[in-house]
């Protein structure tokens, strides 16, 4: 069973950042590309950043680009996402998710990932 567990969320001011982490257990994210994705109180979820299983590809949706930056550590099992420059509409839970994908680059839509995390909340504002 592939468990994934997201943290770093917390309450943040506007312009601030945080880090977040996703680890696995169990299992190896060796082989497998990582999503992470948000969703807001009464809003769909949506795509946030995705990486390669080798890390070399990465895909940021256009509201995150130049503040976030996703990034894997396999020999730590963990995929973080730097998040600088937080604006309130980045308020959301973020979830982690999890595709095999040994080769190539990684899914954006939620649909083609398999596994996925409980989220951690994230609250901007002032």
């Amino acid at each position: 069973q592939v468990l994934l567990m997201e943290s770093g969320g917390g309450f943040v001011q506007p312009g601030g950042s945080l880090r977040l982490s996703c680890a696995a257990s169990e299992f190896t994210l060796d082989y497998y590309a990582i999503g992470w994705f948000r969703q807001a109180p009464g809003k769909e979820r949506e795509g946030v950043s995705c990486i390669s299983s080798s890390g070399g590809r990465t895909n940021y949706a256009d509201s995150v680009k130049g503040r976030f930056t996703i990034s894997r550590d396999n020999a730590k099992n963990t995929v973080y996402l730097q998040m600088n420059g937080l604006k309130p509409e980045d308020t959301a839970v973020y979830y982690c998710a999890a595709k095999i994908r040994r080769f190539g680059g990684c899914p954006t839509l939620h649909i083609q990932y398999d596994y996925w995390g409980q989220g951690t909340r994230v609250t901007v504002s002032s």
